[in-house]
């Protein structure tokens, strides 16, 4: 049942007198509920709740940790079509698209599980001490990962459960062992307040401290704001823009305390078509990212926003069929009007650059809050002299930038800023033959793709989704899988510390039978 109040801890509360509801895109009105922002005082009991969970909450064990999230996929899926409904009413995605995403989102919980009960992750690391080196005795010095403190999780909108109240972020951060209070994401509250639900259900059934998780309210940005300045507060988690994940990471580092802001932001995920490959397959590729383009709408950090290539008479045929195959795809549902707004916005400040020529833009009348897809075409040396080419326009966009030779194909690659992807299309053989244009390309991303489409992020431990600014703010960390937990952990180290004093992990006889580097030797033994 959606009441539309905070939890604080495992209370709801609405002390506030600011309201808002989400909104229906596809049928183009509000949702019933309303929604009562968090107050000051209740944001201020939310961090202390979480700071006094964060004592007893670190020293829980893994499989008691493990217990927790596997209970919140359960909640989740117990929450059946009452989430799957409002997931679509406050999106205007489809019922298959909502059920993917709970698939996901209780996927990534249950990896996270089976991570801390195996426990291995938190890198144990023991140097044993050596009392008769000479000229200066060795001390005994072990290490192991411990959790930073509360984490602030920003919902985002694109991704009501997957990158939002239980999604990778809050699920990382618990197996960490850090509480999580999540900024919720005004598009989509009632989703939010259904999975905070889960997540108190679950913290109750498996004894967790109360505190460990806490659900905020917020219409625009003071919450979120207000969270970042708050001392308890350790780290933040956050997916969207540019604009709203600097201004965070900028807050953050204004700190008398600074902490780690782990934003992903925005992508134009470069996709290299190399000339065998346009010449075989030009037609096969332009339906492909065509349907990639589009794909949701667009509204994907991997959407592929950019398409580059070699001059020539293939590339201007691959151009004209992709066009013809984008507007021949019926336009679908933004997430918001807003959204929508934003993607028109971005879209016309890019028509009207010189030196642009408009390929495709569907001109059909259209329903509300439905975008209309187009793609452009411009030079290299036009792409390169005009930075605001460079910029994401979020939903159904693509450019393709035709370039003179490999030199300058290398230089279009070496000024983009920072992404989560980019792809290599080519034949058999021929990437041999574009060894500088790879390496520009590695340079700039945290994902290379080869013959594939960059929309879709698999959540395996192998998964990289990050990249070089403004991709994310810190390009050694991915967002995504279970190596996404080091984001909310530190490296700390024991030195001459009784055996009986120490963690399981780091005590001689191994109690938890993890996988430790002990003296330079991956080993289970004990010492």
């Amino acid at each position: 049942m959606i009441t539309g109040k905070n939890y604080i801890g495992n209370a709801l509360s609405a002390k506030g007198n600011i309201e808002y509801k989400t909104f229906n895109p596809r049928l183009n009105i509000e949702n019933q509920n309303t929604f009562i922002e968090a107050t000051s005082s209740e944001i201020e009991m939310a961090c202390t709740l979480a700071e006094r969970a964060f004592q007893r909450f670190k020293t829980y064990s893994g499989k008691d940790k493990a217990e927790f999230l596997n209970a919140i996929a359960d909640e989740i899926l117990a929450l059946d079509d009452e989430l799957i409904k409002t997931y679509c009413s406050e999106t205007g995605l489809p019922e298959g698209r909502a059920k993917g995403e709970r698939g996901r989102t209780v996927g990534q919980l249950r990896s996270f599980a089976e991570l801390v009960a195996e426990g291995s992750w938190v890198e144990a690391t023991i140097d044993t001490a050596q009392p008769e080196r000479e000229p200066m005795p060795k001390s005994d010095i072990r290490k192991m990962m411990t959790p930073l403190g509360t984490v602030v999780v920003f919902g985002a909108s694109n991704f009501p459960l997957a990158y939002s109240t239980a999604g990778g972020d809050t699920a990382a951060a618990f197996a960490a062992g850090c509480p999580v209070i999540v900024k919720s994401h005004p598009m989509h509250a009632g989703t939010g307040e259904l999975v905070a639900s889960a997540i108190i259900k679950a913290a109750e059934k498996t004894g967790m401290p109360n505190g460990v998780f806490s659900n905020l309210n917020s219409s625009g940005i003071e919450v979120g704001a207000q969270l970042v300045k708050r001392p308890e507060v350790k780290a933040v988690g956050f997916t969207g823009s540019i604009k709203g994940g600097r201004a965070l990471y900028d807050l953050a580092a204004q700190r008398k305390e600074p902490i780690p802001v782990f934003a992903e932001m925005g992508s134009i995920n470069p996709v290299v078509i190399l000339p065998e490959a346009l010449s075989n397959r030009g037609n096969t590729l332009a339906k492909t990212y065509a349907n990639s383009i589009t794909l949701g709408t667009g509204q994907f950090c991997t959407n592929p926003g950019l398409i580059l290539g070699l001059k020539s008479e293939d590339l201007s045929n691959f151009i004209t069929k992709l066009s013809e195959e984008i507007v021949a795809i019926e336009p679908s549902c933004m997430l918001h009007p807003n959204i929508l707004g934003a993607y028109e916005a971005n879209k016309e400040k890019t028509l009207s650059q010189p030196n642009l020529n408009v390929s495709a833009d569907y001109t059909s009348e259209v329903l509300p809050n439905y975008a209309k897809q187009a793609i452009t075409t411009v030079s290299g040396v036009t792409f390169i002299e005009n930075p605001t080419l460079h910029q994401e326009v979020f939903g159904p966009f693509s450019m393709v930038v035709q370039c003179e030779n490999v030199t300058e194909l290398e230089e279009v690659i070496s000024n983009l800023e920072g992404q989560l992807t980019g792809t290599v299309i080519a034949n058999d053989k021929e990437a041999n033959n574009y060894t500088g244009v790879i390496s520009a390309l590695q340079n700039r991303v945290g994902r290379i793709i080869y013959n594939g489409v960059p929309t879709g992020v698999e959540v395996c431990p192998s998964m990289v989704h990050g990249g070089p600014y403004p991709s994310s703010t810190d390009s050694r960390f991915t967002a995504v899988g279970i190596h996404s937990i080091k984001r909310w952990v530190r490296p700390f180290s024991y030195q001459d510390w009784p055996n009986h004093l120490l963690p399981d992990e780091l005590k001689n006889e191994n109690p938890l039978g993890i996988s430790r580097l002990i003296n330079n030797k991956q080993t289970t033994s004990t010492i």
